[in-house]
């Protein structure tokens, strides 16, 4: 009965330590917690270019698991946190940045949702305006007289 215990502990193991493996956490030791605070900004600031919508904090690719390594190792060096996003830039381009740095070629992404909007509010005042100079047209000249007649006829009485 012992020896079947065993076996199953060791099948059980066996089965699970793929997906342990899979599923690891990283464990980062640091000088100061400073240097800490500086890692988790850097990792939170910087995009991962295989995910695209989360950062690197959080994704679980392996891109993004070698770019926290570099983050580390870099910090580690005693590069500053300018230097970091510096040399992360260099390499995959302003993409990486959340907040990416207002230029020639990025002026789209900032100024893109504003003009969409003011573009949409001019459409909107010239078509509100052209319904209210054409509300008065709507009728004929024979229906604008049958109107006044009536409206005439309802005086009288």
């Amino acid at each position: 009965m012992h020896v079947l215990s065993i076996l199953i502990l060791l099948a059980g193991a066996w089965l699970v330590s793929p997906v342990a493996a899979q599923s690891s956490i990283d464990v980062y030791e640091f000088d100061s917690p400073a240097q800490e605070a500086v890692f988790r900004e850097l990792t939170r600031e910087l995009r991962c270019p295989k995910c695209q919508n989360q950062d690197i904090s959080d994704s679980n690719a392996e891109l993004a698991k070698d770019l926290r390594d570099k983050t580390y190792d870099m910090l580690r060096e005693g590069n500053s946190k300018q230097e970091i996003i510096d040399f992360m830039v260099a390499r995959y381009g302003n993409f990486i940045l959340y907040k990416p740095p207002l230029m020639a070629s990025t002026v789209i992404l900032w100024a893109g949702p504003v003009l969409v909007i003011l573009l949409g509010l001019v459409v909107i005042l010239v078509r509100t305006r052209r319904t209210r100079r054409n509300e008065g047209d709507e009728l004929s000249a024979e229906e604008k007289k049958r109107l006044a007649d009536l409206l005439n006829k309802d005086k009288e009485s």
